[in-house]
């Protein structure tokens, strides 16, 4: 007879013990369910943008180096949690076995696939082999088993799209759904790191809200970024600065928005020291999500206070209530997007 867990996994946690899995530093990963937990099969994951990006500079960019920092952690801590920026990503896989518990009540049976909705860097897992590393789109074909608890959310894969496209969205459904729900119309709407997956699905989901009274700008690293967002129609302004560089951004966020502040700043960039860059363009009583794992939130925190910014500041959530229904609707909805999102990340 099967044993009952906690429906947050906190019966999985080693040490410390008292934390809850994403807090912890090591679980346990046995992959003997308890009757209120699902094991899958697991054939990728998807890193979070910020950790693969640190654990590939970190490596020097060497894949065997790469793959074997990856086995490290997840040997280590019994979950996929990078120990500098404290974050994961998600899976995809299949369904192998559903916990007795939970035997009718979910919407889920032996074989369906899969995507997970909340980070790896809560989720037991167990790697048997590292197949393939792809650093383009930050992705790892693995071996592998995970484990979802009572309370983890997951999205079966669509029919009517394949799975690496559906993952790519999945992966960071958050942004665009809380950037749908922040958005009003007539608002000004500052994206940077808009021509990653995030930022683009975040300037679609802006353009579709700001109205013909609003504007959206979006950041990116280069001129051909600039070029390809505005063909796609994914903004009415692109400029092109480092956002790690808060002055230059500024003149050139206003620049672009008529001199004026902005009402909303999206921050979705992966590298760190972007927090005051997200700030300065934004008008008291404005508001700045940041999305991206690289954030410093004290540096935010203390930075806005220093600057004398009277803002919301939001901690970007990778959960939004319908996200996954959300983001995958823009992809059938936009077939420009969808091509590109097919080209690069397939």
């Amino acid at each position: 007879m099967q044993k009952k867990g906690n429906k947050y996994g906190v019966h999985r946690v080693i040490e410390p013990r008292g934390l809850m899995t994403q807090a912890a530093r090591k679980i346990d990963n046995t992959m003997e369910i308890c009757s209120n937990e699902i094991l899958c099969d697991v054939t990728a994951l998807n890193i979070d943008s910020a950790s693969f990006t640190q654990i590939y500079g970190a490596c020097k960019k060497d894949l065997d180096q790469t793959a074997q920092a990856i086995l490290d952690i997840v040997q280590e801590r019994g979950k996929m949690q990078n120990p500098v920026t404290g974050s994961g990503g998600m899976f995809i896989g299949t369904v192998a076995q559903i916990g007795d518990d939970l035997k009718g009540r979910i919407d889920l049976k032996e074989g369906d696939k899969i995507a997970s909705l909340v980070s790896l860097s809560l989720t037991p897992l167990k790697i048997s082999k590292i197949k393939a590393i792809h650093p383009e789109i930050d992705r790892v074909e693995v071996e592998a088993q995970a484990i979802l608890f009572e309370s983890g959310l997951y999205a079966k894969l669509p029919d009517d799209m394949s799975e690496e496209l559906a993952l790519a969205a999945l992966d960071v459904a958050g942004a665009p759904a809380q950037t749908a729900r922040l958005v009003q119309a007539g608002n000004s709407v500052l994206i940077l790191g808009g021509a990653g997956k995030g930022g683009m699905l975040c300037c679609c989901e802006a353009m579709k809200r700001v109205g013909p009274a609003g504007r959206v700008v979006a950041l990116v690293i280069c001129q051909e970024d600039a070029e390809l967002l505005k063909s796609m129609h994914l903004c009415h302004e692109a400029i092109v600065a480092s956002a790690t560089e808060p002055m230059d951004v500024l003149d050139k966020a206003l620049a672009a928005n008529g001199g004026k502040e902005y009402d909303l700043s999206v921050c979705i960039v992966n590298v760190e020291s972007c927090e005051m860059a997200s700030i300065l363009p934004v008008r008291d009583g404005g508001t700045v999500y940041f999305f991206s794992m690289a954030t410093n939130f004290a540096k935010a925190a203390l930075g806005a206070e220093g600057v004398g910014k009277d803002i919301t500041m939001i901690i970007g959530n990778g959960y939004t209530k319908g996200h996954a229904e959300i983001t995958l609707s823009e992809l059938r909805e936009n077939r420009q997007l969808r091509e590109y999102f097919q080209k690069k990340y397939i």
